[in-house]
């Protein structure tokens, strides 16, 4: 405690007091304390993160119990339990290399290799990773259709439908077109409802939509079809529905449903509604086509991964 108190001490008189000082010779270092602190604070949010991600979580809440003990048997004088506590934390500091070994050689690791970027959580950038999940969506609904297996899909763009997402059981993964063909296999617990993709994730399923009123819709057409269109006319979402009985792809947005829609049309409305309007239109790099040709090249690996899922 009395190593904590001068460190404290010199860390407010050297540190604090200096930014302070330094003000009055040049108001320009408050910029430079304004970015100090933000990447603090940046690096502090992103080590929590990585440790809730991992073991370590429980560990650090270990820690930080006895810390307090070990303050509170400072303050109250308990000079036995104080003694061995600081003789715990002592030895407990080469303990923690040992324990969290494997986090601390991953996180060196990614800082070493081209993984630092995915390790600060700027390894894509929203539009590129947003187009991503639609090619795998467009994968998942193309084997849905082909098997005429009924599913609904919504993708949530600026208007949020937390309200939607509540009312199913909650996944929060990331977008697989195996995922998405497991889930809508008929009589297991998740097919029955909407499956709502937010923020780039599969956000929840089995969640209950809005209905449409029959003056919306043909009879002919199902729930499915109603509430794509009641989802669509409450927020800005876009939702997508594979037929039970024809196996056809319909798409709902603004209200508006658009039947039998096939592979090259569904794939221009949601790149043009759910990445070009929200991200805008940008003509792709000598890079981006060369993903786009190598994601082509692995779609046919996918659609064989997912019918073989289907078939076991």
């Amino acid at each position: 405690m009395d190593g904590f108190s001068v460190n404290f001490q010199k860390f407010y008189e050297e540190i604090i007091l200096g930014y302070i000082q330094s003000f009055y010779v040049n108001p320009m270092n408050l910029l430079i304390l304004v970015v100090d602190i933000s990447i603090v604070i940046f690096l502090a949010v992103k080590i929590i993160k990585f440790a809730k991600d991992s073991r370590a979580w429980q560990l650090l809440k270990g820690i930080f119990l006895l810390i307090v003990a070990n303050m509170a048997s400072y303050v109250l004088q308990l000079k036995i339990l104080n003694f061995i506590l600081n003789i715990i934390m002592t030895w407990g500091v080469f303990a923690l290399i040992v324990i969290f070994q494997p986090e601390l050689r991953r996180a060196l690791e990614q800082l070493g290799t081209n993984k630092f970027t995915k390790f600060f959580g700027i390894d894509k950038d929203i539009a590129t990773r947003t187009k991503e999940d639609i090619y795998k969506l467009i994968i998942a609904v193309k084997e849905l259709a082909k098997t005429k297996t009924g599913a609904l899909i919504v993708i949530e763009r600026d208007i949020e439908i937390k309200d939607i997402i509540s009312t199913g059981i909650i996944l929060h993964s990331e977008v697989s077109p195996q995922l998405l063909v497991n889930i809508f296999v008929p009589n297991t617990p998740l097919h029955d409802g909407a499956v709502v993709i937010s923020n780039n994730k599969i956000e929840a399923a089995a969640c209950m939509l809005p209905l449409a009123g029959d003056t919306d819709i043909a009879k002919e057409l199902g729930t499915r079809h109603r509430a794509a269109i009641g989802i669509s006319k409450e927020s800005d979402a876009i939702a997508i529905v594979v037929s039970e009985e024809t196996g056809k792809i319909s798409i709902a947005k603004d209200g508006t449903l658009i039947a039998d829609v096939k592979e090259e049309a569904m794939k221009k409305i949601l790149i043009k509604n759910v990445v070009t309007k929200r991200f805008g239109e940008d003509k792709p790099t000598k890079l981006e086509r060369l993903k786009n040709v190598k994601f082509g090249l692995s779609n046919k690996k996918i659609n064989k991964e997912v019918k073989e899922n289907k078939e076991e």
